[in-house]
């Protein structure tokens, strides 16, 4: 009973690791947004607003209306550009909104507003309610009977909210107007009065409707022009209706700023007021972008991560991380292939040199270091040295031998000679000393066999660690590092035939045939 109790706690511990290292990869790559390969590159834009008016000496005061954020564009950075005056920033009715104050002012003045956005990790274009929810307006007398009328009409033409809201917005749009809606806006409408006047009766029918106000998202627009885009609300969720047709769409590259009527700036102590809105695409890394979302979404949580550690710190860590890949492939060249090896570690230790040294020429530095070391071991055997006093021996005549061929390889103009102060020199020694030991129990042909392994795995170890979106996954994901470990557990139990040996045992498998 106890080996069976014994696989099903492996079994448990195994399965907790992979929900763990799965849940916490999920949050950083679909909510957070973390890049799954490196160099990778989100889009952002610039955004730019400019208001100017010319000052009369008097106190003045300008609001202006800023970018929001939604879960589909995030606001990564926003500043504000102004000479000598005061800014305050509040949400007034749901809308972001700047001021700037000033005592006295003379002559032309600019203010400058600008943010840097990307889409939002999982953007979704029919966004959760936010901003202002509008209130129920009211009508009398003439103008509640047109509204009325309006609001008949629209449904006897329609079967559901989608069609109801199709049909209001066509009527209220409708060239020439209809005589109920030139009612409704007045003598002299502004532009894009209708469609407010479209949001008011759809909310006084009982669909919460809102203008929403932004720009178009491009690539260069030096002026861009303030595009307006009515939203329902259904089922809890906003929904874009195009003001030409009435027609549910998806405003892919639309950036709402402010929802309403209220109007874009508003300046008091000025006249002459400009504005005008600039918009430029640019691109940030990806993993930046991602860093500083999990730094606004979860700042407890991302307190704990690497990213926030010193870079130099960090540096270490892009190293080290790359150890439990090295020792993965090292439990399946020697526990499922059969490769033999001198120690645990030090085939994987090698695999982090070669990546200064090159494998090539860190395959003929290791072999001659190597070859020379055992040379003076097998000497230093007749002399009769104590196991301790052998060791230090032989590491010291590793540090010459790695300091003569770094100044013999200068000296003949080859640089790749330099990188052999890489090697870990007490790994080269209990190599030497492990594969001399081999040689003189066992012959020279398991000593070579153990230490040719010791190399091949080495090498691929370094084919794999090497590769740039391993290192990018590992140290940006190293949750995923549970996986490894998982699966290390795993093999822990296996205690099957391995491949090499299958050749071994290929006759005896004939035999029984037979």
């Amino acid at each position: 009973m106890e080996p069976v109790a014994g696989k099903t706690h492996l079994r448990w511990v195994v399965l907790a690791l992979v929900a763990t290292s799965l849940a916490v990869f999920a949050v950083k790559v679909f909510v957070l947004g973390f890049p799954l390969l490196p160099h990778a590159q989100s889009e952002t834009w610039d955004v730019e607003a400019r208001v100017s008016f010319l000052a009369r000496g008097r106190p003045v005061k300008a609001r202006l209306h800023i970018l929001p954020g939604s879960d589909r564009y995030a606001v990564i950075d926003e500043s504000f550009v102004s000479r000598g005056y005061g800014i305050n920033t509040a949400s007034p009715g749901g809308n972001r909104q700047v001021t700037w104050a000033i005592r006295g002012a003379q002559g032309r003045q600019a203010l400058y507003y600008r943010a840097t956005v990307r889409p939002a990790p999982g953007n979704a274009v029919h966004s959760q309610p936010a901003g202002p929810m509008p209130q129920k307006p009211e009508f009398a007398g003439i103008e509640a009977a047109a509204a009325r009328s309006l609001i008949d009409d629209a449904r006897a033409r329609s079967a559901d909210p989608d069609t109801f809201v199709s049909a209001l917005v066509q009527q209220v749009t409708a060239v020439p107007a209809d005589q109920r809606v030139r009612v409704l806006l007045g003598r002299n409408p502004q532009p894009g009065k209708d469609l407010m006047l479209a949001a008011r009766l759809l909310t006084f029918a009982g669909v919460p409707a809102r203008v929403a106000h932004g720009v178009r998202l491009t690539d260069l627009e030096r002026s861009a022009p303030l595009v307006d885009w009515l939203q329902f609300l259904h089922k809890g969720r906003w929904h874009y209706v195009s003001s030409q047709t009435g027609v549910e769409q998806t405003p892919r590259d639309f950036l709402p700023w402010w929802y309403g009527d209220r109007p874009f700036v508003q300046v008091s102590g000025a006249n002459r007021v400009e504005t005008s809105v600039a918009v430029a695409r640019g691109r940030e890394t990806a993993l930046g972008g991602a860093t500083e979302q999990g730094l606004r979404l979860m700042p407890k949580l991302f307190g704990f991560s690497l990213f926030t550690l010193p870079i130099e710190t960090q540096a270490v860590y892009h190293v080290l991380l790359l150890v439990p890949v090295g020792a993965f492939i090292l439990v399946l060249m020697r526990n499922v292939v059969g490769f033999k090896t001198f120690g645990t570690f030090m085939p994987v230790l090698i695999a982090l040199a070669f990546r200064q040294t090159e494998l090539l020429w860190g395959i003929v530095l290791f072999s001659a270091i190597v070859a020379l070391g055992l040379t003076v071991r097998f000497y230093l055997e007749r002399l009769k040295l104590l196991l301790v006093p052998r060791l230090a021996a032989v590491l010291i005549v590793v540090v010459l031998l790695m300091a003569a061929l770094s100044v013999l390889s200068h000296r003949l103009g080859l640089p790749q000679g330099l990188s052999v102060a890489l090697f870990p020199m007490v790994i080269l020694t209990m190599t030497i000393e492990r594969m001399s030991i081999v040689w003189e129990e066992r012959g020279a042909f398991e000593a070579l066999q153990e230490g040719s392994g010791s190399l091949a795995v080495a090498a691929l170890a370094y084919l794999v660690i090497n590769q740039a979106w391993l290192q990018h996954l590992v140290f940006v994901f190293p949750e995923l590092l549970l996986l490894l470990l998982a699966a290390v557990l795993l093999l822990g139990r296996y205690t099957g035939y391995r491949l090499l040996e299958l050749r071994r045992f290929r006759a005896l498998a004939r035999d029984e045939s037979r």
